[in-house]
């Protein structure tokens, strides 16, 4: 009878682990459309990521006004926003870059998935900005 509950003991444990690493790296999956912070005019944009050679990045696929209403001639759609983005251990992303549109300027950028959104940052020495995004799909 003993023989039988540690068998199935262990099968529970290897189970329970395989779950807990696959739900790890669900959650983890950074692939896929992420609506940005509004900017100060209430715009926004989607930033579609996936893997690019050796990392991650992230091209800019729609833009929208503070209405909400898609700008279908936007200078910038196509271009990439993110760059060189390298997974680490923990899930994270470092070693990046991210170009801000609306400064016209590159900055090395990490970022990291926080309870379902993604939060982003960009710093040129100690200065720093940073944005949570929001999947979309």
């Amino acid at each position: 009878m003993f023989h039988r509950c540690s068998t199935f003991i262990k099968i529970v444990l290897v189970m329970s682990f395989w779950f807990a690493v696959n739900l790890q790296a669900d959650e983890g999956a950074v692939d896929g459309t992420w609506k940005t912070e509004a900017s100060d005019t209430g715009g926004y944009l989607y930033v579609d990521i996936a893997p690019c050679e050796d990392s991650v990045c992230g091209t800019i696929s729609k833009a929208f006004n503070k209405d909400g209403e898609e700008i279908a001639d936007y200078a910038h759609i196509g271009k990439v926003m993110l760059s060189g983005m390298k997974q680490k251990k923990d899930g994270s992303y470092a070693k990046g870059k991210i170009w801000a549109p609306d400064k016209d300027k590159t900055y090395k950028s990490k970022m990291k998935i926080e309870d379902g959104s993604l939060s982003v940052s960009g710093c040129v020495a100690f200065i720093c900005r940073s944005q949570v995004w929001i999947r979309v799909n």
